[in-house]
Order: structure tokens, then C-alpha cells, then sequence
């Protein structure tokens, strides 16, 4: 009963504070019914230049469903692809271009096409675009975290999580789920460090 009351109100609401104690639960049911009820009434754009855009809660679903290998994680991403390519002019600055390099490296991931070194230069141009937007800057982070050498390194996406991270304290990432997955890349990467 709980779990159908958190799916009502993300979804009806679009509640940031429901959809981040999800995360923390780590139940994506409640992301996927939250995004399948958006993508069903795609009409109104008016919410993508927010804090935790429905585009923010759908790329962290769509890296969910392809770390998870589940078999509708090619639809999410061709979906997500549609949505960012529809509408690089109405999201915030740096954000096309991120979105974009997240779109590549997921399909990089579900084997559908090969383009590691454009999704580096599209994170690393979002940072020259929005040099103050968390988001962008953890991205890069995570883009440098997860890159093989000699494209990436921990100690080098240590320091973009870094600069992340004082952002992040302004109150209005108060439920951003990527606040919390920033903290935990920065003591990943202190860990890997001192290995």
C-alpha cells in the first residue's frame, strides 16, 4: 500500500521529495511510473528548465535499466534520445549537451552505436557552457570516473565532483538525487585513491 501511495503522488504531483526517497530506497518502480506518466502526456515542456526536470529523473532511469540489463532499456533510451533532440533550445544552457553525451554513452552500453570520444567532448563542452551547474559538473565527473585510461581517472573526476559539490548546497537541490550520487562518487573516488 505504501509503494502505490508513493507511485500516486510522484506521479501526480511530480514530487521531488517522493521521487528522492525512492532513490534512497532504491526503488525505481516509483521513477518508472513517475516517467511513463509524463512521457504520456508529453505536451508541456514548461517543467524541463526546473531543478529535477522529468529529463534529470529519466536519465537516471534509463542508467538503472541498462546497469540492471532490463529488456526495456533500448525503448527508454531511444525515447529520452527523441525528447533531448526535440528540444535543445527549451532546456537550461550545457544541458543539451550533456543529455546528448549521456545518450551515447548509453547506447554505447546497449551496443547500439560507438561513440565514447563525442560523448567526452559533449560532458566536457556542458562544463564550458554551465561552469556553475552541478549537474553538468558531476556528469563530467561521472563521464571521467567510469572512462578507461588514459580518457579518465579518478583523481581527475575526483576534482569535478568536487567543484560539484558547495553547489549542491544551495537549498534548492534539496532533493536532487544526483546531490546524493555526487557524496557517494567523492568517497568512491577517496577510496580508490588511497588504494
Amino acid at each position: 500500500m505504501k509503494l502505490l501511495l508513493s507511485i500516486i503522488l510522484a506521479v501526480t504531483m511530480g514530487s521531488d521529495s517522493v521521487l528522492f526517497e525512492a532513490y534512497q530506497r532504491e526503488d525505481m518502480t516509483v521513477w518508472k511510473e513517475y516517467i511513463d506518466s509524463y512521457n504520456s502526456q508529453l505536451d508541456d515542456f514548461s517543467q524541463l528548465s526546473t531543478f529535477n526536470s522529468p529529463l534529470l529523473y529519466e536519465y537516471g532511469y534509463c542508467g538503472y535499466i541498462i546497469a540492471e540489463a532490463k529488456k526495456e532499456a533500448k525503448r527508454y533510451v531511444v525515447n529520452f534520445k527523441s525528447q533531448i533532440s526535440n528540444l535543445p533550445s527549451q532546456l537550461p544552457i550545457g544541458h543539451y549537451e550533456m543529455y546528448m553525451s549521456v545518450v551515447y554513452v548509453y547506447e554505447l552500453r546497449l551496443h547500439e552505436s560507438i561513440h565514447p570520444l563525442k560523448a567526452m567532448s559533449l560532458a566536457k563542452r556542458a562544463t564550458q557552457l554551465a561552469p556553475n551547474d552541478p549537474i553538468v559538473l558531476s556528469y563530467y565527473g561521472t563521464c571521467l570516473f567510469y572512462a578507461p585510461k588514459p580518457f579518465g581517472s579518478k583523481e581527475e573526476a575526483l576534482k569535478w565532483f568536487e567543484k560539484a559539490q558547495p553547489l549542491f548546497q544551495d537549498p534548492k537541490w534539496q532533493y536532487c538525487w544526483l546531490r546524493e550520487a555526487n557524496e557517494m562518487y567523492i568517497q568512491q573516488c577517496k577510496q580508490k585513491l588511497k588504494e
